[in-house]
């Protein structure tokens, strides 16, 4: 079965919003998972091939949770090369029409989302290495971010979780009455 690279948007909103650690950091562990049709057709494999429960698609954003907490080069390929092998991806040469395509192939169906993040991982990783993915430094809050910004500095998952740390800084300099 034919593998895409999972766009990195998808990836992200795939450990946060089924991830146990996110989860049960921001204390959502009792809420209801997201709506599988806001990610099915974004992960990057056949629909088909996306797992129906809710628990599935949590032992995979477990899987990837690691990716984004790894602090050096050696631990990040190390994480990687365990979830491509794990997945069983391999490369192969699809054609399409009378042209040959560079691809990626996974021989059960089960593994295809994990395919999709790891692929999309190593060559984000490849490219840019391991200081370009993360986890949010807010308080009670472990959700990932990749980071897109021209200067690679980014700590929060988010705006929100941004102005909630700066409000807190804010309040322990100045005290209230």
């Amino acid at each position: 079965m034919p593998v895409s690279s999972m766009p990195l948007t998808a990836l992200v909103d795939l450990v946060n919003g089924w991830g146990s650690t996110p989860r049960l950091e921001a204390g959502e562990q009792e809420w209801p998972y997201p709506a599988q049709d806001r990610i099915r057709d974004r992960l990057g494999v056949p629909s088909a091939s996306v797992p129906e429960t809710d628990e599935a698609l949590v032992a995979v954003a477990d899987h990837l949770h690691p990716v984004f907490t790894v602090l050096d080069v050696a631990s990040g390929a190390a994480t990687v090369n365990t979830l491509l092998s794990s997945s069983g991806v391999r490369p192969a040469l699809q054609h399409v029409g009378e042209q040959l395509r560079e691809g990626w192939v996974v021989d059960q169906a089960q593994y295809a989302v994990l395919a999709a993040a790891a692929v999309a991982l190593r060559t984000h990783l490849a490219e840019y290495g391991v200081t370009r993915l993360g986890t949010c430094a807010g308080r009670r809050c472990a959700d990932v971010y990749v980071d897109a910004s021209p200067v690679g500095n980014r700590r929060f998952c988010s705006i929100t979780c941004q102005n909630r740390a700066r409000v807190a800084a804010y309040r322990t300099r100045h005290p209230g009455p």
